[in-house]
């Protein structure tokens, strides 16, 4: 067994037969929780996951309204495309909805973290004390020593959780969790990713891009396995516009900067799969605009 297998307190166990984990459909079934969308506070994100119900024996696509409740979604992107804007957008709707949030910050120190977020609070018309009440942070960035010490992270998180009665978990970001040692990665993920399920939490998991990675791709540091694990990705880029294609395409001048957004894949329920634009206003809002397909017919360029 590894030395870095051992800290995340794995034991070795011989062969046993687990009757415990034996389900029967029918059984799982009756536990399992009826598909409903939760609002992301997101401008046109909601809109981009579907549900497929069935009249007279045809299939009907019918908006769901928002990610798929208790679904854990990795975030990924390169730097300065809205990342984590978006997920404290997220945090900052289901507060005033007076849901809990648990917002775990890896990369930033709470208290700075809530220096932005109060603004934003103000753009989306949240009270604050809707905000104050209902997002409770875990400050791994002062806390240095609990990016390394998962099994006191989770435990920490599972107390969060029951105190306060949290139903929706962000953590920002989850590379900085394996940064120094990304053979880890997968098995760093899949014990977080459990946890959540077992907790019931609806949540996003941030993760960075290296300089090598497609942008457009759900690759992320730790590679495809964080992706593969998570319940679906969304993928967030920019390009420069470079050329006078794209300059009709966006309808922006030689030399701007325009950011881009995907899903890519969510198995819990349908979703467009379609690349969007994707805007960060002036108060710090995160906006899903069209599809590059309804802006290439627009602009007479299909």
């Amino acid at each position: 067994m590894s030395g870095w297998e051992n800290e995340l307190g794995f034991e070795q166990q011989g062969p046993r037969v687990v009757e415990e984990s034996i389900v029967r459909f029918g059984e799982a079934q009756i536990q399992a929780p009826r598909l409903e969308g939760v609002p992301t506070g997101i401008e046109g994100l909601d809109d981009l996951f579907f549900k497929v119900e069935w009249e007279d024996g045809k299939p009907r696509r019918v908006p769901l309204g928002g990610i798929p409740r208790y679904s854990i979604m990795n975030v990924t992107g390169v730097a300065d495309t809205g990342k984590s804007l978006m997920v404290e957008q997220y945090a900052l709707t289901q507060a005033g909805r007076g849901e809990r949030v648990a917002f775990i910050t890896v990369e930033t120190p709470a208290i700075f973290v809530v220096m932005g977020m109060r603004e934003r609070s103000k753009a989306l018309g949240i009270p604050q004390d809707a905000v104050e009440e209902n997002i409770v942070f875990i400050d791994v960035a002062t806390h240095t020593h609990l990016q390394d010490d998962l099994p006191s992270l989770l435990a920490t998180l599972a107390h969060v959780i029951k105190k306060y009665h949290v139903q929706h978990t962000i953590i920002d970001s989850v590379t900085g969790l394996f940064e120094h040692k990304e053979m880890a990665a997968r098995t760093v993920v899949r014990r977080i990713y459990n946890f959540l399920k077992k907790w019931h939490q609806t949540g996003f998991l941030v993760s960075q891009k290296r300089s090598s990675h497609e942008e457009m791709s759900a690759e992320a540091a730790g590679g495809y396995a964080v992706a593969h694990i998570m319940d679906g990705t969304l993928v967030f880029s920019k390009e420069v516009i470079t050329s006078s294609y794209k300059q009709k395409l966006y309808q922006l001048p030689l030399g701007e900067m325009i950011r881009l957004f995907r899903i890519d894949g969510c198995r819990m329920t349908g979703h467009d799969e379609r690349i969007h634009v994707c805007e960060i206003t002036e108060t710090g809002l995160v906006r899903i605009g069209p599809s590059l397909i309804e802006l290439a017919q627009r602009a007479g360029t299909t």
